[in-house]
């Protein structure tokens, strides 16, 4: 099994369209190429800021590679990321004033 943990960093104030664009975007199209979905949280820290983040399951790490590569070829979903990030402004300026840091690593079981 391979596992990816994805991790936004973001303005408190933002947190709320970020988790609805995963709800209605991200996780359904995630999902339906055949990732599977452990859990997904978030944390707000005291600087107005909220942590966020994703683990995701694969069955290898060539069939997240594959999965991923079917997400990009997704031109219907590749359209609905883009006007999303139109709807706030373009994809540099979320980047530069609500999302402060992401984060895609790959983790280790230790048990």
């Amino acid at each position: 099994m391979f596992y990816r943990r994805k991790y936004y960093l973001v303005k408190s104030e933002f947190a709320e369209e970020l988790n609805t664009h995963f709800i209605n975007t991200n996780m359904p199209n995630q999902l339906k190429h055949g990732s599977h979905l452990i859990g997904r949280w978030m944390k707000a820290n005291k600087d107005n800021t909220t942590e966020i983040f994703a683990i995701w399951e694969y069955d290898s790490y060539e069939d997240y590679l594959n999965i991923e590569a079917k997400i990009r070829m997704d031109e219907a979903h590749v359209a609905r990321i883009k006007e999303w990030y139109e709807q706030y402004g373009g994809r540099d300026h979320v980047l530069k004033e609500y999302i402060l840091d992401v984060k895609n690593e790959a983790i280790e079981s230790t048990v």
